[in-house]
């Protein structure tokens, strides 16, 4: 959400940032919805102060046993009655239209977001690990990938096309990939384990952008919750309507959970495999924390997310992804893409976005900085009695990693030409000591 004062101070520049995005100018239409609400808020109180002066009119005309012109006060109060209710009224409607319209928009890429349309514009960071060399030639993980367990068949059985069963050895790799990603999150980086509902109501899915211009990419159950799409909708809004404490931040959050997704826009794409599923587990990092620390944890969150990509010896690169390929709550989002020598290319396998105050604005979190920081800081907010003044919150939201594809990755990296697959060191305990996934003859 934005806030729409800042839009009021400067409508060419925020009109500018959403044409970097590709979307049309906006701050007209949103400075007309503010000057009307604004303008109804004016009558409200004339109205109210001139209801105030009319009743303290009213108690004199009695005093002074003039009934005539009591009645006749009366009378007009009770008129401004009727006005005030129908001018409430009309507010309400003005405050939901202002809001309406702003929950469309999306967040302003940060000024170092390069320019750019789609994928193709994105930027290379740096590329990590050494991709494999082969003997043989490479397949792709649905082609060996039945005889360890990916069962593609038993899955469109069971619940359609992009689903899969997973059986034996395909199955205890997945248990351990996730599990070693927490482990390695919660034992090394500081993040502390989560395990959140994976079923919300619609407030929830508002607060972090997903409602209500991605309804369809989602699933709503009967009884209009909604099946999370990441466990970032619900890690984030654990601070949702709270006032924090500066010093308690950095909330660094992270939770495996199964993730529901429609997938709505990709029909057609990686319709075979195990990379593009409607239900997938995913460890996913969040952090809550304050403006001034929001750049530096972006950075230290994809860090973690490559750290796993590295203990488990896979060839990554890190994309700073352009303008016009950022998802809607993001303002700067890196891509870290896996090497997979099946396919040939590298495919995403973790997003890590900053949402600066964007979604801390439509959860309404926000916290109150400590004495020191707020010396001379300049924050805008509602200080009494000495305290600091209250700010929103900056979040922040990364995967660390999705399973499924970091399954997909260990099968194709990793695969023998006899068809078995050599399990990476760091997985083996988790394992119990198995170094390698034999195929089912």
């Amino acid at each position: 959400m934005h806030d729409i004062r800042a839009i009021r101070e400067n409508p060419e520049a925020f009109d500018a940032a959403l044409a970097r995005r590709g979307a049309e100018p906006q701050a007209e239409i949103l400075v007309a919805l503010d000057e009307a609400r604004r303008a109804l808020t004016t009558q409200q109180q004339e109205a109210q102060s001139r209801r105030n002066e009319l009743s303290k009119q009213v108690g004199q005309a009695k005093a002074a046993k003039d009934e005539d012109r009591a009645q006749a006060l009366m009378a007009e109060v009770a008129g401004l009655k009727e006005t005030l209710e129908n001018l409430n009224l009309a507010q309400g409607a003005a405050d939901e239209a202002l809001r309406t319209a702003l929950a469309a928009i999306p967040n302003l890429p940060a000024a170092d977001v390069p320019e750019g349309a789609d994928e193709d514009d994105n930027q290379l960071v740096h590329t990590i690990g050494t991709q494999p060399a082969f003997a043989f030639t490479p397949r792709e993980h649905h082609e060996f990938g039945p005889a360890l367990g990916l069962d593609f068949d038993t899955g469109a059985t069971l619940g359609g096309s992009r689903f899969t069963f997973l059986r034996g050895p395909a199955a205890r790799l997945h248990r351990a990939l996730g599990q070693f990603m927490l482990d390695t999150l919660t034992g090394d980086h500081g993040y502390d384990e989560c395990v959140p509902p994976v079923l919300v109501r619609d407030e929830i899915m508002f607060g972090t952008g997903q409602l209500p211009k991605f309804a369809e990419d989602s699933f709503r159950t009967t009884d209009g919750r909604w099946l999370i799409p990441t466990s970032e909708v619900s890690l984030t809004n654990s601070v949702r309507e709270q006032i924090l404490s500066g010093e308690e931040l950095p909330l660094r959050l992270t939770a495996l959970t199964p993730c529901f997704r429609s997938e709505a826009g990709a029909a057609g794409r990686d319709t075979r495999g195990f990379i593009r599923q409607h239900q997938f587990e995913k460890v996913e990092m969040v952090s809550i924390t304050t403006p001034d620390q929001s750049e530096a944890e972006h950075e230290r969150m994809t860090a973690c997310a490559e750290d796993i990509l590295t203990r488990l010896g896979l060839s990554f690169r890190r994309m700073l992804l352009c303008a016009g390929d950022m998802g809607f709550s993001a303002t700067r989002t890196y891509d870290l893409e896996v090497w997979l020598p099946g396919q040939g290319r590298y495919r995403e396998i973790s997003s890590c976005s900053t949402c600066g105050d964007f979604q801390a604005r439509r959860m309404n979190a926000r916290y109150r900085p400590s004495p020191a920081s707020h010396h001379g800081s300049g924050h805008h907010g509602q200080g009494h009695m000495g305290k600091a003044p209250l700010a929103f919150v900056h979040t922040l939201n990364g995967s660390g990693l999705a399973v499924g594809r970091t399954l997909v990755a260990v099968l194709e990296n990793y695969q023998q030409e006899d068809g078995s697959v050599a399990v990476p060191e760091v997985l083996q305990p988790y394992l119990r000591g198995l170094n390698r996934l034999e195929a089912k003859r």
